[in-house]
């Protein structure tokens, strides 16, 4: 009975990591090292306590680029860059998944803590291209990054997005805190649910997720 809690929904906003692309892939893998590589160029510290900021600052404040910019003031710009430059050699097209999103009634974005070129080259790889009206990275959003209520906001409000008639596709549970409190339909992507008021819906397969709708 998935189907009618989605009638209403004509705006389909998607994060992008290991929710466009399955987690096995493991694509963030490759960014977590680049990002422990990038902290310990740009504060000097060793690689140990590198890694170990790159964690507390995304559990602090989001992202590590936003603990970053906060507490040693980071520009963001060769930030997102350096860490996006990620081999996806290894990552398949998936036509089935292209078919059920090209299907989906109304307005389609990409909404990612990632930048937008970046997004751009994973929807590539994946064969997603030009299935989304508009795609957004962290930068659109001033570099605020989910789960602030405030980068929400800003996404939304540049695309003219109607929460009330909208659905957030998400793999990280505290992410769709605010869009749940904006009144989106919620859909957890990850092979391990996350029980949560703010979680309507869970998945482990997004695209068997997306066939329902249909």
């Amino acid at each position: 009975m998935v189907k009618p809690s989605f009638s209403h929904v004509t705006q389909w906003v998607f994060d992008l990591d290991n929710t466009l692309y399955p987690p096995h892939m493991r694509l963030f893998d490759q960014i977590e090292v680049l990002m422990t590589d990038y902290v310990v160029q740009a504060i000097g510290v060793d690689r140990a306590e590198a890694d170990r900021l790159r964690v507390h600052y995304w559990r602090q404040y989001g992202t590590t680029l936003a603990g970053l910019m906060a507490e040693h003031d980071l520009d963001p710009d060769p930030y997102l860059y350096a860490v996006h430059q990620v081999d996806m050699s290894h990552m398949d097209p998936d036509a089935e998944l292209a078919d059920h999103i090209r299907a989906l009634p109304g307005r389609r974005i990409v909404y990612t803590n990632g930048s937008a070129p970046y997004a751009e080259r994973v929807l590539e790889a994946r064969g997603l291209t030009g299935l989304f009206d508009a795609i957004y990275g962290v930068e659109h959003a001033g570099y605020r990054p989910k789960p602030e209520k405030a980068a929400f906001e800003t996404i939304f409000e540049k695309d003219g997005l109607q929460t009330e008639m909208a659905a957030m596709f998400e793999d990280e549970p505290r992410n769709l805190a605010a869009p749940h409190e904006m009144g989106m339909r919620t859909v957890h992507v990850s092979p391990d649910p996350h029980e949560a008021d703010h979680i309507h819906h869970h998945t482990d397969d997004l695209t068997a997720f997306l066939a329902r709708l249909r």
